[in-house]
């Protein structure tokens, strides 16, 4: 039987959502222009007013967002509330740069946390079930928002945050995990783990897995679900417009349902920006209709996909998204982590060397690999070993703190940061 945490939108007619989210949308863009001044300065550029915007037929006229304003605008510059009214922060990962940070009121974690519940009742949850968090908790988005959605479901909620594999396994088994949260990458190394140990699927209490914050496939779903003998449900989301709960998938499997009551989505030609009808592939676009300290409109989230209003038999008239395609940038996930090529580059012109490289990515046992090939040059070569060795050494230290030997404050579970294995070849 499916499950729903607020029916009363999930399942409401299209017309509705379509009016709330127009209802939303005005109202947002007037709080928007009269307390985010840098926000404001882009619609008085692309020369919009508040008096423009009568509903979601107008929202093309918006100028968007992209990561560049938000690294621009750091750190308080497109808050949308008084800094006495935000009781959180939640951050990025900052790979190429500062942090993007994203702020909260009470209300937006309230309404956070209602959307991840929904995720977790899609999942079949209830009030009766012991939900297990191994997303890292801290500054990234995903262990607090799974957190605050069970509570909201009123489940049992274990928060293990992420690592120490052994302890993992023995919460499951001692006090009858039945939903598992955390990557799709750990969630397969688990797998594995138990599966070493003896144990069967039948012998594992897990039901269901919501998993999220990296790419995985649909082959990679059914080698979860057979090791650990549960029903793998996808969930997406951006710390910029919340964190996980954005979208999420039902018991039909076949693409992630948007929260359309907080989010309108939008997919345009990356190139153009010209928005593009739904069933075409292009440029997901997100505009916050709910957020208050950290109003995103029109916000470019680089993640290539299908947008889909076909009917789903789970009941729910929410529309869907596809896992995503791509990027339409460079920016690669490895293992819930955002890598660009550009930063290999900066690290071996930084050290005197042309920037001949090559990047390789591949999935071993479910876990991502992450090799640099670098062509050795006339001037860099060398048969001494040892002076090999320590460049390998630099250029791992250099490519970041969670690459070689991540810090105890990684998110990432132990053995599963992306650290980088250098080649050299002549």
């Amino acid at each position: 039987m499916e499950r729903y945490y607020q029916p009363e939108i999930e399942c409401a007619p299209v017309e509705q959502i379509k009016a709330l989210q127009d209802e939303r949308l005005i109202k947002q863009v007037r709080h928007v222009w009269d307390n985010v001044p840098y926000y404001r300065k882009k619609m008085e550029e692309k020369g919009v007013t508040p008096e423009d915007i009568l509903g979601t037929k107008d929202l093309h006229k918006l100028p968007f967002l992209t990561k560049d304003d938000l690294r621009m605008a750091y750190p308080y510059g497109l808050m949308g509330k008084p800094q006495k009214e935000c009781v959180r922060i939640q951050s990025t990962s900052g790979t190429t740069g500062k942090r993007v940070v994203a702020f909260y009121t009470q209300h937006d974690i309230d309404l956070w946390e209602d959307c991840c519940a929904r995720a977790i009742m899609a999942a079949g949850g209830t009030d009766e079930d012991v939900c297990q968090v191994s997303y890292g908790y801290g500054l990234f988005t995903g262990g607090p928002g799974l957190n605050g959605g069970s509570h909201k479901v009123g489940c049992l909620t274990v928060p293990t945050s992420s690592g120490n594999t052994e302890r993992q396994i023995m919460f499951i088994q001692d006090l009858k995990s039945t939903i598992l949260c955390c990557t799709p990458s750990y969630a397969a190394y688990l797998g594995e783990t138990m599966k070493e140990m003896g144990l069967t699927p039948d012998q594992i209490p897990l039901k269901a897995g919501i998993f999220g914050a990296e790419a995985w496939s649909e082959e990679m779903r059914r080698d979860i679900q057979n090791t650990l003998g549960i029903k793998a449900y996808d969930i997406y989301g951006l710390t910029e417009l919340s964190g996980p709960g954005v979208s999420f998938e039902c018991s039909e499997q076949s693409g992630m349902h948007i929260n359309e009551d907080h989010f309108i989505a939008e997919i345009i030609d990356p190139n153009t920006g010209e928005v593009l009808p739904e069933g075409a592939k292009g440029e997901l676009v997100f505009t916050a209709l709910t957020k208050e300290a950290f109003p995103l409109l029109r916000y470019r989230t680089r993640d290539i996909c299908v947008l889909s209003r076909k009917k789903c038999s789970c009941g729910r008239t929410f529309i869907k998204m596809a896992k995503p395609m791509g990027r339409s940038d460079d920016m690669l996930i490895i293992r819930g982590v955002n890598v660009f090529p550009s930063q290999i580059e900066a690290v071996l012109v930084g050290a005197g060397y042309p920037a001949n490289y090559q990047i390789i990515i591949d999935r071993v046992r479910n876990t991502d690999t992450f090799d640099v090939q670098v062509e050795m040059t006339p001037e860099m070569f060398t048969d001494n070993m040892g002076e090999i060795k320590t460049v390998r050494l630099h250029w791992k230290r250099a490519c970041g703190p969670c690459w070689g030997s991540p810090p105890k404050s990684c998110w990432l579970p132990p053995r599963r940061s992306p650290a980088a294995k250098v080649r050299l070849s002549a």
